[in-house]
Formats: structure tokens, sequence, C-alpha cells
């Protein structure tokens, strides 16, 4: 038998190679992408075909350790956000679908005698969840040291079976069941984007131009920071108007009877505005423009690192530069530009000022958007090192004989969605473009589904034979239930919009082929609004609750 290292690499990349390219296969825009590598992997070690042993737990781990501290870095910044917006509400559904699975799982366990290890690995199939499927064989491999190797390596290896056998049905079943609520209700996709486009109109939040004319006398001969004395964190005066003349105003511009004002901020501050100036007028932001041609609009990225943890009062660019900053652009959302705002690398800033100024600003916040490209490796390393210590640690839970470890994927996940949420505020970089992230996570996966397919191979016709095609219909149960339920909940107690459902039971099974069919079939990108909601912390209970499972299995 061939081995050693050259040879478990070339293994390695033939397996990843062929992987990816049936993974470009589809039918009718439903896709098991990079999964096919687990596949492939397990037929190729059916026949003989494997790495050595080092190698294959490297490669497993250290996929696992890049998968998921990517994943955490990408969700870090709006993991706590998720709670707010009626995130609280769809979090809790998504967590509630999560603890579903694990009570079908164990339900399964009882009744039929199957063993809970091999649930887990059913569970995390069903779910489609692939870090579950490393932490649970992470936290089993660490439970049974001590055991002979041969027992560990065939309890891991009947986990990843029930694992790749359950998979399928989960991308297909949670389809399924989307088409089947869409029938049940009779949805009509058209009027439901249209109701959705009307609220976000309407949205207390959101960024909104208001147009106001100083009629308040109050406000006659007071300068305008003395007017936003008690709402700096509430609006932005972006440009006045007075006399015809259109400039850039300061701290002490002195506002007088008739000025006009352009004010961005939310929608649910527009009644308060209007008190305070006066009355709202009928102009559009083009009128502001054709008063005064050489004041221009522009997009400057934020690229310098001492940037990262400034409120944006701190920068004071209207003071300094006579540039007015309207919103601030932040992974593709608009946020009102307030003072109090924490700025962080990769920001976009939309200004307002002569071209001059505006390239003095962008020189101070840096603006080049190549420097961008570099990702931090010193940050993802230490990041990985303090990830892999974490997860070492052993926390102990009353009721639970074995202390619990967060292990090598949930360690570098929490590192990581804290590193990306506190990180600009303690002024610590941890930009990573999206090209850089998908290239970690992508790596990752890739060697993570060959380790585990290459060493799930040997006996995965064995684990068929012995009773395996039960875990098809085990599977089913699995993903059937806990997302008809959330669906059927969601829908008729708490009056889900068909998008937020569809978001909901997608980011719940972190289920990325089932989000794609999701916005091809029914045509607009509000699934993956609500997907992004509840994928953060499903995600790190997948991970929780699988090794909560092994724990119990091996007390």
């Amino acid at each position: 038998m061939v081995s050693g290292t050259a040879y478990s690499i070339l293994l390695f990349a033939v397996v990843i190679t062929i992987g990816l390219w049936l993974g470009k296969l589809s039918f009718k825009g439903i896709s098991l992408g990079a999964t096919w590598i687990l596949f492939v992997g397990i037929v190729l070690s059916h026949f003989g075909f494997r790495p050595d042993a080092p190698v294959q737990h490297f490669m497993k781990d250290f996929g696992l350790i890049l998968f998921v501290f990517s994943i955490g870095l990408q969700v870090g910044p709006g993991f706590f956000h998720s709670f707010k917006k009626g995130g609280l509400l769809m979090n809790g559904l998504a967590v509630g679908m999560v603890l579903l699975a694990a009570a079908c799982a164990f339900i399964i366990h009882i009744v039929t005698g199957e063993s809970l290890e091999t649930m887990v690995g059913v569970m995390s199939g069903a779910v489609t969840n692939t870090p579950g499927l490393g932490a649970a064989q992470q936290t089993l491999s660490d439970s049974m040291a001590g055991m002979p190797a041969s027992l560990v390596s065939n309890a891991s290896s009947r986990l990843a079976s029930a694992y790749a056998v359950a998979y399928p049905l989960g991308v297909l079943g949670v389809i399924l069941v989307l088409i089947l609520l869409k029938a049940v209700f009779r949805i009509d996709t058209a009027a439901e984007i249209r109701k959705i486009e009307a609220q976000d109109d309407s949205s207390e939040d959101s960024a909104r131009r208001i147009h106001c004319e100083v009629e308040n006398p109050a406000l006659f001969g007071m300068k305008l920071s003395d007017v936003l004395a008690d709402m700096s964190n509430v609006m932005v005066v972006s440009r006045i108007m007075r006399d015809g003349h259109v400039s850039i105003p300061s701290a002490d511009t002195v506002l007088q009877e008739g000025d006009k004002v352009l004010v961005v901020s939310s929608q649910k501050n527009v009644e308060r505005i209007v008190i305070t100036f006066g009355k709202e007028i009928p102009m559009h932001v083009d009128d502001w423009v054709k008063k005064d041609e050489s004041m221009v609009s522009r997009k400057i990225v934020i690229t310098k690192g001492n940037i990262t943890g400034k409120r944006l009062r701190d920068l004071n660019l209207r003071a300094l530069y006579g540039v007015s900053v309207t919103r601030v652009i932040r992974a593709g959302i608009e946020l009102v530009a307030r003072a109090d705002l924490i700025l962080q690398m990769g920001d976009r800033l939309q200004v307002v000022g002569t071209e001059e100024a505006i390239n003095s600003v962008a020189s101070v916040v840096g603006n080049k958007p190549a420097k961008l490209n570099h990702p931090n490796l010193m940050l993802i390393f230490a990041g990985i090192a303090l990830g892999v210590f974490l997860g070492s640690l052993p926390i102990r839970i009353p009721g639970v004989p074995q202390p619990i470890k967060l292990g090598l994927a949930g360690g570098p996940l929490i590192v990581a969605i804290l590193l990306g949420y506190f990180g600009p505020r303690l002024k610590i970089s941890t930009y990573t473009s999206v090209s850089a992230n998908m290239m970690l996570r992508e790596i990752g996966i890739s060697f993570f589904l060959a380790a585990v397919g290459l060493g799930a191979g040997e006996n995965f016709v064995s684990s068929l034979m012995n009773g395996g095609w039960s875990w098809i219909l085990y599977g089913a149960l699995i993903t059937f239930i806990p997302v008809l339920v959330t669906g059927l909940v969601g829908r008729l107690v708490f009056k889900l919009d068909f998008y937020q459902i569809c978001g909901l039971i997608t980011g719940a099974t972190t289920n990325p082929p089932v989000l794609a069919f999701a916005q091809n079939a029914y045509g607009t990108d509000y699934t993956s609004v609500n997907y992004a909601t509840v994928y953060p912390l499903s995600m790190f209970m997948r991970v929780l609750v699988a090794q909560v499972l092994i724990l119990i299995a091996v007390a």
C-alpha cells in the first residue's frame, strides 16, 4: 500500500478537485456544493485509497479550525446586533428549532436503541451542519482518550457515515417543506415583497433625507452647535441654503429665518426634526447639487488602521475640512452618520463637499481600497491560537458528569465572533475582505470534508448493511419535524412573512444550498437578510448541542 506525505497530499488534492467539480452540477438550482468532497472521499477510501493517519487528522482538525474561524469573523460584527429589531424573536425560534432537532435525535435513540453517538451524526447531516459534525468528532475523541485506537476510530467513522447518509435529504427535505408551506398558506410572493418594501420605506430605523425651512423663532441667531447640542446623535445637517447659495454648515454657522437645511436622520426622528426647525418643504437632493456645482458627493473608504475604534465625531471633519458625512455604508448596509458611531476599517463614508476638501479627508482615512485586499494574517493566527486554548479549557455544567470543552470548533468560533464584534471598539483591525474570508472558509471546509470522507469510507458500506439504511428515516424525521413545526408556528402564531420564514429555516439549519434555492426560486434577497439574523446563534447552538449529546452518550 502506497503511503507517505506526498501521496497523502496528492490524494487530498484529487478528492477535493473531483468533489468541487461535481459540486458545480445542479438540478433546478439545487446543488450539494462542496459536500460532494465528502462522498468522493468515501468512495475512494472504500476502494483502499487512504492517507497516512497523522496527515488525515491534521487536515481534518486544521480545516475545521479555518472554517469556523472564518465564519466567526464574518458574522462577528453583526452577532449581537442580530438580537435587535425583531431579531430576538427570530433567534428565539431558531434556538427552539435547534433544541427540537436534538430532542428528536434523543427520542429516536431511546425508542430504537440506536447509539446516541450515531444519532448525533444523523442529526448533523439532517440539518447540514458540518461544524456540528466536527465538534462531535472532536468531543468523542477527547472523551474516549485512553481507549483502544480502533474503538475510537470506529465510533468516529460511524458518526461520519451517519452524517453522509442523512445529508442529501437534509437539503432536499428543507426545500420540500418550504414548497409545502408556500402551497398550504397560498403565499403570493409578489404581494409579500410589496408589503416588505412598504414596511422598509416606513421603518423607524431607515435613513431618510429631510428638507426643512427655518421658521422656528427660537432658532433665529442661534449657532448650529447649540441646536445640535442635544440632537447630535439624532441627525446630521449636511447642507444649508441661504439666498440661493448652498454651503456646508459648521458648528459656528448662525441660523437665520428662511434658511433651508438638508438633514439626514432616521424615520422615527422626522417629526421631532420638523418641529425643531419649523416646517418640512418639498425639495429633492438634486436641488441642492444644482445650486452649487462646486459641491460633490463621493464615497471614500476607511483603510487606515488607526481610524478603527474612533467615533465619527473624533475626526471633526466638518470643522477641519468643511466636509459633511451623511451616511456610513458597512457590509452593504447604510447607517445614519451619528456623531457617536464607532468606525472600523472597510467602512465607506458618503461625504459631501468640494473636490479639494474631499481629497483631504480621503488622505486622512486612507481611501486605498487595494489595501483591503491584504488580510491581517497576524490577527487570524493569534485568534486561532487563542481559540484553540479556549477550546481546550474544561467547563463544568451542573448535571453533566464530565466537563464540556468547546473544542476545536467552538473555541475558535467564539474567539472569532468576539474579535469581529469587539475588535473595532478596542482599536484592533479585524477587517478581512470578502474574497479572503471566502478563501479561508472554502479551503478549511474542503480539507475537513476530504479528511472525514477518507476516514469514513473503510466502514461506510458495512455500516449501511448493518442497519444504516434506517439512518435515512431517522434523518428525515429530524429534518422534517423541527422545520415544519417552526414554519407553522412562525406563520400562525407570530405572523412572520414568507421570506422571514425562509431565512429563519435556512439560517437555523445553517443550510447555504437551500438559501440559494430560496433566493433563486422566489426572486429576492430578503431571505438572506433574515438568514444572517439567525445564522450566528444557530451555528453556535448546533456546535454546542452536538458536544453535549456526545458527552451524554459517553457518560
